[in-house]
């Protein structure tokens, strides 16, 4: 399914902007916690979604492993 794919990639590219922003504001001198706080946040989020979403779509057949070096 194309549809589960672009959620995918999607969720990972959103993990990668949280991952991002929550080092810039690390990085900056005058840095605010609390958006790093909250962008680390919405990181464990996603990734905890992404997990469910994966361990769906494998249990009802939308996405099928194929079995690399079998």
């Amino acid at each position: 399914m194309d549809i589960i794919r672009l959620l995918i990639i999607l969720t990972l590219l959103a993990i990668v902007w949280s991952l991002g922003t929550a080092l810039f504001q690390l990085s900056r001198k005058q840095g605010n916690s609390d958006k790093m706080l909250r962008a680390l946040t919405w990181r464990i989020g996603l990734s905890l979604g992404l997990f469910i979403l994966l361990l769906v779509a494998g249990r009802a057949g939308w996405i099928v492993p194929h079995g690399v070096g079998h």
